[in-house]
C-alpha cells in the first residue's frame, strides 16, 4: 500500500486511477446519503464513518474489488443478500468486474445506523 498514511478520505481516493476514484466516491455518497450525521476519518489506514460515538461502516479500494466492512451484524443481516459475494465474518467484497449494488450498500448502511442509534439510547 502507500508509504504514508492519508489523514482524510479525499486523500484516500486521490491515490487511486480517475475510475477507481468515481466508483470511490459513490460509495462515500451512498454512505453519507443514508447517514449524513455520521463522521468520516481513516481508520486502519482506510476511509471509516463513525455515528452516534460507535464505527458505523469501512470501506477500501483493492486489486480486483471494494471491500465494505459493515461489522458482523451488518453481514449477518443481509446474509441472503450477499450470498452472491464474498464475505467474511465482518467484509463484504464488491468485485470490480460487476456493478457496485449501492442499493444494497445503502440498506446496510441504514441498519448499521439503527444499530447505533438504538446502542446511543441505550446508554442515556
Amino acid at each position: 500500500m502507500q508509504a504514508s498514511k492519508p489523514k482524510d478520505i479525499d486523500e484516500y481516493i486521490a491515490l487511486f486511477p480517475c475510475e477507481l476514484q468515481k466508483i470511490l466516491e459513490q460509495v462515500r455518497m451512498t454512505i453519507k446519503k443514508v447517514a449524513p450525521e455520521a463522521e468520516e476519518k481513516i481508520s486502519y489506514g482506510m476511509p471509516a464513518f463513525r455515528l452516534h460515538g460507535k464505527d458505523l461502516i469501512y470501506f477500501a479500494a483493492f486489486a480486483k474489488h471494494i471491500g465494505v466492512y459493515a461489522l458482523p451484524s451488518g453481514n449477518e443481516a443481509f446474509k441472503k443478500e450477499l450470498s452472491n459475494y464474498k464475505t467474511g465474518k465482518g467484509s463484504i467484497q464488491f468485485p470490480f468486474d460487476h456493478p457496485i449494488p449501492f442499493d444494497l450498500l445503502a440498506k446496510i448502511v441504514q441498519f448499521r445506523a439503527q444499530e447505533n442509534l438504538a446502542f446511543a439510547n441505550k446508554k442515556k
